[in-house]
């Protein structure tokens, strides 16, 4: 369980977050949707520990992120697993490469490497890349590639940082049809930093909307769909211009 307690962070005169509270139970998929400079982002890379609060705290498992000891950062760490924006591939490696790396850097059998990468690459219906280079991929494709990296070691929480950004309509479905299947399959705590709103209540069991650094909706999908003409979760939708089913 992650638990968010009181946290602001400030960057000189500009306060980003204003006392965030929040609750991410164990095998929860929440989404955290926000305008560009809401703080959505930052809220994230508190929650995993990339950046320090300026008050408050984030718990993970009962570990105190801020002011856990290094070995216990990194044991968390192991069991976290990133899908970036820009799927961070490697361009020199290929896509087996790109996923046997953290394997190999926490020294995995070479025999257990091997399942492994190929087992995340089929469940992200990716098996026959294995010896591509990104440059070889579509956008989408590397998208698939980064959410099979995320998962070969086999994390407890997954977090997704703007995963539909860039892609077409088709494509970006199709990624959040990936999102909602593998949360369904391996039963992990998912993360999602997104502004589209489709995607959220796809894939979401939970929505929450950051604005100007507060929580401004905390419910489900239904919950943030029914909202009144004035809300802020329809003055969201409104504002970002995006079209929801």
């Amino acid at each position: 369980m992650i638990e968010v307690r009181d946290l602001h962070k400030s960057f000189g005169d500009n306060q980003v977050l204003r006392g965030i509270d929040l609750n991410i139970e164990d095998g929860e998929t929440l989404t955290i949707l926000g305008r560009s400079g809401s703080g959505k982002t930052v809220l994230l890379k508190n929650i995993v520990g990339l950046m320090k609060p300026d008050k408050g705290w984030v718990s993970i498992d009962g570990v105190n992120i801020s002011s856990a000891s290094r070995r216990q950062k990194f044991a968390l760490r192991r069991q976290m697993g990133f899908v970036f924006q820009s799927a961070a591939l490697f361009d020199s490696m290929t896509v087996y490469q790109n996923l046997a790396l953290p394997l190999a850097e926490a020294r995995f059998p070479k025999d257990e490497i091997e399942d492994r990468v190929r087992r995340a690459l089929e469940m992200v219906d990716m098996a026959d890349t294995q010896n591509l280079f990104p440059a070889e991929l579509s956008g989408g494709m590397k998208k698939r590639v980064g959410v099979a990296r995320a998962i070969v070691a086999q994390p407890k929480y997954i977090f997704y940082d703007e995963p539909t950004t860039g892609l077409d309509p088709i494509t970006a479905d199709t990624i959040c049809d990936l999102i909602k299947h593998l949360d369904q399959v391996l039963g992990t705590t998912s993360v999602v930093v997104s502004h589209d709103m489709h995607l959220a209540t796809k894939v979401s069991d939970r929505i929450v909307l950051i604005s100007q650094g507060e929580i401004a909706f905390n419910g489900n999908p239904e919950q943030a769909m029914n909202q009144g003409p004035d809300s802020p979760v329809s003055r969201f939708i409104q504002a970002t211009k995006l079209l929801v089913p």
